[in-house]
Protein backbone atom coordinates (compact mmCIF):
# COMPACT_ATOMS: atom_id res chain seq x y z
CA UNK A 1 0.00 0.00 0.00
CA UNK A 2 2.98 2.33 0.46
CA UNK A 3 3.47 2.22 -3.30
CA UNK A 4 0.05 3.86 -3.76
CA UNK A 5 1.15 7.07 -1.97
CA UNK A 6 1.38 10.21 -4.09
CA UNK A 7 5.01 10.75 -3.17
CA UNK A 8 5.90 7.63 -5.23
CA UNK A 9 6.18 8.64 -8.88
CA UNK A 10 7.03 5.73 -11.23
CA UNK A 11 8.02 8.11 -14.04
CA UNK A 12 11.07 9.22 -12.08
CA UNK A 13 12.79 5.84 -12.20
CA UNK A 14 11.13 4.15 -15.20
CA UNK A 15 13.34 2.86 -18.00
CA UNK A 16 13.07 4.12 -21.58
CA UNK A 17 14.36 1.42 -23.89
CA UNK A 18 15.78 2.33 -27.30
CA UNK A 19 14.29 0.55 -30.28
CA UNK A 20 16.80 -1.62 -32.17
CA UNK A 21 17.50 -1.40 -35.88
CA UNK A 22 15.17 -3.40 -38.12
CA UNK A 23 18.09 -5.52 -39.39
CA UNK A 24 19.04 -6.55 -35.82
CA UNK A 25 15.67 -8.01 -34.79
CA UNK A 26 13.00 -10.21 -36.34
CA UNK A 27 10.23 -7.96 -35.02
CA UNK A 28 8.27 -6.04 -37.60
CA UNK A 29 7.79 -2.25 -37.18
CA UNK A 30 4.22 -2.86 -35.95
CA UNK A 31 5.41 -5.45 -33.44
CA UNK A 32 8.14 -3.11 -32.18
CA UNK A 33 5.53 -0.49 -31.39
CA UNK A 34 3.45 -2.99 -29.40
CA UNK A 35 6.34 -4.58 -27.50
CA UNK A 36 6.47 -4.03 -23.76
CA UNK A 37 10.04 -2.75 -24.05
CA UNK A 38 9.39 0.00 -26.59
CA UNK A 39 5.78 1.14 -26.34
CA UNK A 40 6.41 3.36 -23.34
CA UNK A 41 8.33 3.83 -20.07
CA UNK A 42 8.92 0.55 -18.23
CA UNK A 43 8.19 0.58 -14.51
CA UNK A 44 10.54 -1.94 -12.83
CA UNK A 45 8.07 -2.41 -9.96
CA UNK A 46 5.54 -4.03 -12.29
CA UNK A 47 7.80 -7.08 -12.65
CA UNK A 48 7.45 -7.65 -8.88
CA UNK A 49 3.66 -7.41 -9.07
CA UNK A 50 3.40 -3.83 -7.80
CA UNK A 51 1.65 -1.13 -9.78
CA UNK A 52 -0.36 1.99 -9.29
CA UNK A 53 -4.02 1.13 -8.82
CA UNK A 54 -7.05 3.37 -8.48
CA UNK A 55 -9.17 2.93 -6.47
CA UNK A 56 -7.28 1.07 -3.78
CA UNK A 57 -10.11 -1.40 -3.25
CA UNK A 58 -9.72 -2.69 -6.79
CA UNK A 59 -6.00 -3.10 -6.16
CA UNK A 60 -6.42 -5.38 -3.13
CA UNK A 61 -9.81 -7.00 -3.77
CA UNK A 62 -8.32 -10.34 -4.86
CA UNK A 63 -6.16 -10.47 -1.74
CA UNK A 64 -9.23 -9.70 0.39
CA UNK A 65 -11.15 -12.54 -1.26
CA UNK A 66 -8.36 -15.02 -0.48
CA UNK A 67 -8.24 -13.76 3.11
CA UNK A 68 -12.01 -14.15 3.50
CA UNK A 69 -11.88 -17.70 2.16
CA UNK A 70 -9.13 -18.62 4.62
CA UNK A 71 -11.07 -17.08 7.51
CA UNK A 72 -14.23 -18.93 6.48
CA UNK A 73 -12.33 -22.23 6.30
CA UNK A 74 -10.81 -21.67 9.76
CA UNK A 75 -14.23 -20.82 11.25
CA UNK A 76 -15.82 -23.97 9.80
CA UNK A 77 -13.07 -26.28 11.07
CA UNK A 78 -13.01 -24.68 14.52
CA UNK A 79 -16.79 -24.95 14.74
CA UNK A 80 -16.62 -28.64 13.86
CA UNK A 81 -13.96 -29.30 16.48
CA UNK A 82 -15.94 -27.43 19.13
CA UNK A 83 -19.15 -29.30 18.30
CA UNK A 84 -17.46 -32.72 18.45
CA UNK A 85 -15.75 -31.97 21.75
CA UNK A 86 -18.99 -30.64 23.23
CA UNK A 87 -20.96 -33.77 22.28
CA UNK A 88 -18.01 -36.19 22.69
CA UNK A 89 -18.03 -37.23 19.04
CA UNK A 90 -15.21 -38.71 17.00
CA UNK A 91 -14.35 -37.25 13.59
CA UNK A 92 -15.10 -39.67 10.73
CA UNK A 93 -12.01 -41.37 9.39
CA UNK A 94 -13.22 -41.16 5.80
CA UNK A 95 -14.04 -37.42 6.05
CA UNK A 96 -17.44 -37.90 4.40
CA UNK A 97 -20.66 -35.89 4.41
CA UNK A 98 -23.04 -38.70 5.41
CA UNK A 99 -21.35 -40.78 8.10
CA UNK A 100 -24.07 -43.48 8.20
CA UNK A 101 -23.78 -44.36 4.49
CA UNK A 102 -21.39 -47.07 3.34
CA UNK A 103 -21.03 -49.60 0.52
CA UNK A 104 -23.77 -51.73 2.09
CA UNK A 105 -26.34 -48.95 1.52
CA UNK A 106 -25.52 -48.41 -2.15
CA UNK A 107 -28.32 -50.66 -3.44
CA UNK A 108 -31.04 -49.67 -0.95
CA UNK A 109 -32.59 -46.99 -3.17
CA UNK A 110 -32.00 -43.83 -5.14
CA UNK A 111 -31.55 -41.68 -2.03
CA UNK A 112 -28.97 -44.01 -0.49
CA UNK A 113 -27.20 -44.32 -3.83
CA UNK A 114 -27.04 -40.53 -4.21
CA UNK A 115 -25.67 -40.15 -0.67
CA UNK A 116 -23.05 -42.83 -1.33
CA UNK A 117 -21.77 -41.08 -4.44
CA UNK A 118 -21.74 -37.73 -2.66
CA UNK A 119 -19.44 -39.37 -0.14
CA UNK A 120 -17.23 -41.49 -2.36
CA UNK A 121 -17.62 -40.29 -5.95
CA UNK A 122 -14.01 -39.14 -6.22
CA UNK A 123 -12.89 -42.29 -4.42
CA UNK A 124 -14.44 -44.35 -7.22
CA UNK A 125 -13.89 -42.14 -10.26
CA UNK A 126 -11.03 -39.81 -9.32
CA UNK A 127 -8.62 -41.46 -11.73
CA UNK A 128 -10.97 -40.94 -14.68
CA UNK A 129 -11.54 -37.32 -13.61
CA UNK A 130 -7.76 -36.79 -13.69
CA UNK A 131 -7.65 -38.20 -17.22
CA UNK A 132 -10.41 -35.83 -18.33
CA UNK A 133 -8.64 -32.89 -16.68
CA UNK A 134 -5.47 -33.81 -18.58
CA UNK A 135 -7.36 -33.78 -21.87
CA UNK A 136 -8.93 -30.46 -20.85
CA UNK A 137 -5.44 -28.99 -20.32
CA UNK A 138 -4.39 -30.19 -23.78
CA UNK A 139 -7.53 -28.79 -25.39
CA UNK A 140 -7.25 -25.41 -23.70
CA UNK A 141 -3.55 -24.93 -24.34
CA UNK A 142 -2.72 -26.53 -27.71
CA UNK A 143 0.99 -25.69 -27.58
CA UNK A 144 4.29 -27.49 -27.28
CA UNK A 145 4.13 -27.82 -23.49
CA UNK A 146 1.05 -30.01 -23.42
CA UNK A 147 2.76 -32.67 -25.53
CA UNK A 148 4.40 -33.74 -22.27
CA UNK A 149 0.94 -34.11 -20.70
CA UNK A 150 -0.07 -36.30 -23.62
CA UNK A 151 3.03 -38.48 -23.21
CA UNK A 152 2.27 -38.93 -19.51
CA UNK A 153 -1.30 -39.85 -20.38
CA UNK A 154 -0.06 -42.57 -22.71
CA UNK A 155 2.41 -43.88 -20.11
CA UNK A 156 -0.24 -44.05 -17.38
CA UNK A 157 -2.91 -45.69 -19.52
CA UNK A 158 -0.54 -48.34 -20.85
CA UNK A 159 0.02 -49.47 -17.25
CA UNK A 160 -3.66 -50.50 -17.26
CA UNK A 161 -3.65 -52.10 -13.79
CA UNK A 162 -4.67 -49.82 -10.96
CA UNK A 163 -1.84 -51.04 -8.73
CA UNK A 164 0.74 -50.15 -11.38
CA UNK A 165 -0.82 -46.71 -11.87
CA UNK A 166 -0.78 -46.13 -8.10
CA UNK A 167 2.93 -46.98 -8.02
CA UNK A 168 3.62 -44.45 -10.80
CA UNK A 169 1.32 -41.71 -9.49
CA UNK A 170 3.74 -39.97 -7.03
CA UNK A 171 6.21 -39.43 -9.88
CA UNK A 172 3.42 -37.96 -11.99
CA UNK A 173 2.44 -35.55 -9.20
CA UNK A 174 6.09 -34.51 -8.83
CA UNK A 175 6.23 -33.83 -12.58
CA UNK A 176 3.08 -31.67 -12.38
CA UNK A 177 4.56 -29.59 -9.54
CA UNK A 178 7.91 -28.99 -11.27
CA UNK A 179 6.24 -28.39 -14.63
CA UNK A 180 3.83 -25.84 -13.14
CA UNK A 181 6.67 -23.94 -11.48
CA UNK A 182 8.67 -24.00 -14.73
CA UNK A 183 5.76 -22.59 -16.72
CA UNK A 184 5.21 -19.94 -14.07
CA UNK A 185 8.83 -18.82 -14.45
CA UNK A 186 8.30 -18.63 -18.20
CA UNK A 187 5.30 -16.37 -17.65
CA UNK A 188 7.32 -14.12 -15.33
CA UNK A 189 10.24 -13.86 -17.75
CA UNK A 190 13.10 -11.39 -17.50
CA UNK A 191 12.63 -7.93 -15.96
CA UNK A 192 11.72 -5.60 -18.86
CA UNK A 193 13.49 -2.74 -17.08
CA UNK A 194 16.81 -4.27 -18.19
CA UNK A 195 15.94 -3.31 -21.79
CA UNK A 196 17.31 -6.64 -23.04
CA UNK A 197 15.23 -8.63 -25.50
CA UNK A 198 15.20 -12.42 -25.65
CA UNK A 199 17.75 -14.27 -27.87
CA UNK A 200 15.07 -15.46 -30.33
CA UNK A 201 14.48 -11.79 -31.21
CA UNK A 202 18.12 -10.77 -31.74
CA UNK A 203 18.54 -11.59 -35.40
CA UNK A 204 16.40 -11.21 -38.47
CA UNK A 205 17.81 -14.49 -39.81
CA UNK A 206 16.27 -16.55 -37.00
CA UNK A 207 13.26 -18.50 -38.41
CA UNK A 208 11.19 -17.88 -35.29
CA UNK A 209 8.16 -15.67 -35.65
CA UNK A 210 5.59 -14.57 -33.08
CA UNK A 211 3.23 -17.47 -33.80
CA UNK A 212 5.96 -20.06 -33.26
CA UNK A 213 7.04 -18.34 -30.05
CA UNK A 214 3.47 -18.53 -28.81
CA UNK A 215 3.20 -22.23 -29.73
CA UNK A 216 6.50 -23.01 -27.99
CA UNK A 217 5.27 -21.05 -24.93
CA UNK A 218 8.50 -19.04 -24.77
CA UNK A 219 8.72 -15.77 -22.83
CA UNK A 220 8.52 -12.74 -25.06
CA UNK A 221 7.84 -9.05 -24.65
CA UNK A 222 5.53 -8.91 -27.66
CA UNK A 223 3.70 -12.27 -27.33
CA UNK A 224 3.78 -12.85 -23.60
CA UNK A 225 2.81 -16.37 -22.44
CA UNK A 226 -0.81 -16.51 -21.39
CA UNK A 227 -0.62 -16.94 -17.63
CA UNK A 228 -4.32 -17.79 -17.27
CA UNK A 229 -3.54 -21.14 -18.92
CA UNK A 230 -1.85 -22.15 -15.69
CA UNK A 231 -5.26 -22.29 -14.01
CA UNK A 232 -6.01 -25.50 -15.90
CA UNK A 233 -2.64 -26.94 -14.87
CA UNK A 234 -3.38 -26.04 -11.25
CA UNK A 235 -6.79 -27.77 -11.39
CA UNK A 236 -5.09 -30.85 -12.84
CA UNK A 237 -2.48 -30.78 -10.06
CA UNK A 238 -5.26 -30.44 -7.47
CA UNK A 239 -7.11 -33.45 -8.87
CA UNK A 240 -3.90 -35.49 -9.10
CA UNK A 241 -3.00 -34.67 -5.48
CA UNK A 242 -6.45 -35.78 -4.32
CA UNK A 243 -6.11 -38.96 -6.33
CA UNK A 244 -2.79 -39.62 -4.59
CA UNK A 245 -4.70 -39.46 -1.31
CA UNK A 246 -7.25 -41.90 -2.74
CA UNK A 247 -4.50 -44.39 -3.63
CA UNK A 248 -3.25 -44.17 -0.05
CA UNK A 249 -6.75 -44.38 1.45
CA UNK A 250 -7.90 -47.42 -0.49
CA UNK A 251 -5.19 -49.48 1.21
CA UNK A 252 -6.61 -48.87 4.69
CA UNK A 253 -9.20 -51.04 6.38
CA UNK A 254 -11.49 -48.13 7.29
CA UNK A 255 -11.94 -47.00 3.69
CA UNK A 256 -12.35 -50.55 2.41
CA UNK A 257 -15.08 -51.20 4.94
CA UNK A 258 -16.91 -47.91 4.29
CA UNK A 259 -16.44 -47.29 0.54
CA UNK A 260 -15.82 -50.78 -0.76
CA UNK A 261 -13.02 -52.45 -2.65
CA UNK A 262 -11.40 -50.43 -5.45
CA UNK A 263 -9.38 -53.14 -7.16
CA UNK A 264 -9.88 -53.97 -10.83
CA UNK A 265 -10.30 -57.74 -10.68
CA UNK A 266 -11.40 -59.39 -13.91
CA UNK A 267 -12.76 -62.60 -12.37
CA UNK A 268 -15.83 -61.11 -10.71
CA UNK A 269 -18.11 -63.64 -12.39
CA UNK A 270 -16.35 -66.44 -10.50
CA UNK A 271 -16.43 -64.58 -7.19
CA UNK A 272 -19.16 -66.12 -4.96
CA UNK A 273 -19.34 -62.91 -2.85
CA UNK A 274 -21.52 -60.59 -4.92
CA UNK A 275 -23.19 -57.93 -2.75
CA UNK A 276 -25.13 -56.43 -5.68
CA UNK A 277 -28.71 -57.72 -6.16
CA UNK A 278 -30.11 -58.58 -9.57
CA UNK A 279 -31.48 -55.40 -11.15
CA UNK A 280 -32.66 -56.81 -14.50
CA UNK A 281 -36.28 -57.17 -13.35
CA UNK A 282 -36.47 -53.44 -12.37
CA UNK A 283 -38.03 -53.82 -8.93
CA UNK A 284 -37.20 -50.19 -8.06
CA UNK A 285 -36.29 -46.90 -9.67
CA UNK A 286 -32.64 -47.57 -8.85
CA UNK A 287 -32.84 -50.80 -10.84
CA UNK A 288 -34.25 -48.86 -13.80
CA UNK A 289 -31.32 -46.44 -13.66
CA UNK A 290 -28.90 -49.38 -13.56
CA UNK A 291 -30.55 -50.97 -16.59
CA UNK A 292 -30.22 -47.72 -18.56
CA UNK A 293 -26.56 -47.34 -17.56
CA UNK A 294 -25.39 -50.91 -17.99
CA UNK A 295 -27.45 -51.93 -21.03
CA UNK A 296 -27.79 -48.79 -23.16
CA UNK A 297 -24.64 -46.81 -22.42
CA UNK A 298 -22.83 -48.95 -24.98
CA UNK A 299 -25.03 -47.53 -27.77
CA UNK A 300 -24.59 -44.02 -26.46
CA UNK A 301 -20.83 -44.47 -26.74
CA UNK A 302 -21.19 -45.61 -30.33
CA UNK A 303 -23.26 -42.51 -31.12
CA UNK A 304 -20.56 -40.26 -29.67
CA UNK A 305 -17.81 -42.06 -31.59
CA UNK A 306 -19.81 -41.86 -34.83
CA UNK A 307 -20.48 -38.13 -34.40
CA UNK A 308 -16.79 -37.58 -33.69
CA UNK A 309 -15.80 -39.29 -36.93
CA UNK A 310 -18.60 -38.08 -39.20
CA UNK A 311 -18.56 -34.40 -38.28
CA UNK A 312 -15.63 -33.74 -40.60
CA UNK A 313 -14.01 -35.71 -43.41
CA UNK A 314 -10.39 -36.46 -42.56
CA UNK A 315 -7.92 -39.25 -41.98
CA UNK A 316 -8.44 -39.04 -38.23
CA UNK A 317 -12.22 -39.21 -38.58
CA UNK A 318 -11.87 -42.37 -40.68
CA UNK A 319 -10.39 -44.16 -37.67
CA UNK A 320 -13.41 -43.27 -35.55
CA UNK A 321 -15.82 -44.48 -38.23
CA UNK A 322 -13.97 -47.78 -38.60
CA UNK A 323 -14.06 -48.27 -34.83
CA UNK A 324 -17.77 -47.48 -34.74
CA UNK A 325 -18.60 -49.91 -37.57
CA UNK A 326 -16.44 -52.60 -35.98
CA UNK A 327 -18.31 -52.29 -32.69
CA UNK A 328 -21.67 -52.23 -34.50
CA UNK A 329 -20.71 -55.45 -36.28
CA UNK A 330 -20.56 -57.30 -32.98
CA UNK A 331 -23.26 -55.31 -31.19
CA UNK A 332 -24.30 -56.55 -27.77
CA UNK A 333 -22.58 -59.86 -28.47
CA UNK A 334 -19.34 -58.13 -27.62
CA UNK A 335 -20.64 -57.52 -24.09
CA UNK A 336 -20.82 -61.29 -23.57
CA UNK A 337 -17.15 -61.75 -24.35
CA UNK A 338 -14.62 -62.26 -21.55
CA UNK A 339 -13.69 -59.15 -19.61
CA UNK A 340 -10.14 -59.08 -20.95
CA UNK A 341 -11.33 -59.18 -24.57
CA UNK A 342 -13.75 -56.31 -23.99
CA UNK A 343 -11.17 -54.17 -22.22
CA UNK A 344 -8.61 -54.69 -25.00
CA UNK A 345 -11.03 -53.19 -27.53
CA UNK A 346 -11.76 -50.17 -25.34
CA UNK A 347 -8.05 -49.72 -24.66
CA UNK A 348 -7.38 -49.60 -28.39
CA UNK A 349 -10.13 -47.01 -28.87
CA UNK A 350 -8.84 -44.85 -26.02
CA UNK A 351 -5.21 -45.06 -27.16
CA UNK A 352 -6.23 -44.15 -30.71
CA UNK A 353 -8.10 -41.13 -29.37
CA UNK A 354 -5.05 -40.03 -27.38
CA UNK A 355 -2.91 -40.44 -30.49
CA UNK A 356 -5.29 -38.21 -32.44
CA UNK A 357 -5.25 -35.56 -29.71
CA UNK A 358 -1.44 -35.49 -29.56
CA UNK A 359 -1.20 -35.44 -33.36
CA UNK A 360 -3.64 -32.55 -33.64
CA UNK A 361 -1.65 -30.69 -31.01
CA UNK A 362 1.61 -31.19 -32.91
CA UNK A 363 -0.06 -30.17 -36.17
CA UNK A 364 -1.29 -26.95 -34.57
CA UNK A 365 2.16 -25.51 -35.33
CA UNK A 366 0.89 -25.19 -38.91
CA UNK A 367 -0.17 -21.63 -38.08
CA UNK A 368 3.37 -20.79 -36.99
CA UNK A 369 5.30 -21.66 -40.13
CA UNK A 370 3.18 -23.50 -42.68
CA UNK A 371 1.13 -20.70 -44.19
CA UNK A 372 2.35 -21.65 -47.66
CA UNK A 373 0.51 -24.96 -47.41
CA UNK A 374 -2.81 -23.14 -47.54
CA UNK A 375 -2.30 -22.20 -51.17
CA UNK A 376 -0.19 -25.07 -52.51
CA UNK A 377 -1.01 -28.06 -50.30
CA UNK A 378 -4.56 -27.47 -49.12
CA UNK A 379 -5.32 -31.18 -49.66
CA UNK A 380 -2.84 -32.01 -46.89
CA UNK A 381 -4.66 -29.65 -44.55
CA UNK A 382 -8.00 -31.24 -45.38
CA UNK A 383 -6.58 -34.75 -45.04
CA UNK A 384 -5.61 -34.11 -41.42
CA UNK A 385 -8.75 -32.14 -40.63
CA UNK A 386 -7.02 -28.78 -40.61
CA UNK A 387 -8.58 -25.59 -41.90
CA UNK A 388 -7.27 -23.45 -44.75
CA UNK A 389 -8.13 -20.18 -42.99
CA UNK A 390 -6.55 -20.41 -39.58
CA UNK A 391 -7.79 -17.93 -36.99
CA UNK A 392 -5.42 -17.67 -34.07
CA UNK A 393 -3.07 -20.57 -33.53
CA UNK A 394 -5.39 -23.54 -33.07
CA UNK A 395 -8.96 -24.68 -33.71
CA UNK A 396 -10.86 -25.39 -30.50
CA UNK A 397 -13.93 -26.71 -32.27
CA UNK A 398 -11.95 -29.61 -33.67
CA UNK A 399 -10.38 -30.31 -30.27
CA UNK A 400 -13.84 -30.33 -28.71
CA UNK A 401 -14.79 -33.16 -31.03
CA UNK A 402 -11.68 -35.09 -30.02
CA UNK A 403 -12.61 -34.48 -26.38
CA UNK A 404 -16.07 -35.85 -27.11
CA UNK A 405 -14.59 -38.97 -28.63
CA UNK A 406 -12.33 -39.38 -25.61
CA UNK A 407 -15.30 -39.00 -23.25
CA UNK A 408 -17.25 -41.55 -25.21
CA UNK A 409 -14.37 -44.01 -24.95
CA UNK A 410 -13.87 -43.46 -21.24
CA UNK A 411 -17.54 -43.86 -20.28
CA UNK A 412 -17.43 -47.69 -20.49
CA UNK A 413 -14.44 -47.60 -18.16
CA UNK A 414 -16.56 -45.66 -15.65
CA UNK A 415 -19.32 -48.27 -15.95
CA UNK A 416 -16.81 -51.02 -15.30
CA UNK A 417 -15.69 -49.38 -12.10
CA UNK A 418 -19.31 -48.85 -10.98
CA UNK A 419 -20.07 -52.52 -11.45
CA UNK A 420 -16.96 -53.43 -9.46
Amino acid sequence: MLYQLKIVDPHEYSSNCTQPQLNSTNLSPEELGNSTLYRGPVDPANWFGIHKGYPNLGYIQNHLLVLLLLVFEAVVYRRQQYYRKQHQLVAPVTETIFEDISREHLDHGLVSCAKYFLNYFYYKFGLEICFLMTVNVIGQRMNFMVILHGCWLVVILTRRRRAAIAHLWPKYCLFLIIFLLYQYLLCVGMPPALCVDYPWRWSLALPINSALIKWLYLPDFFVAPKSTNLINDFVLLLCAAQQWRVFEAERTEEWLRAAGDNTDRLDLAQDPRNPTPNFIHCRSYLDMVKVVVFRYLFWFVLVVVFITGATRISLFGLGYLLACFYLLLFGTAMLRKPARARLVLWDCLILYNITVIISKNMLSVRAAGLWAMQSNFCWVIQLFSLVCTVKGYYDRELLALEWGGWLGAVLPELVGFISA
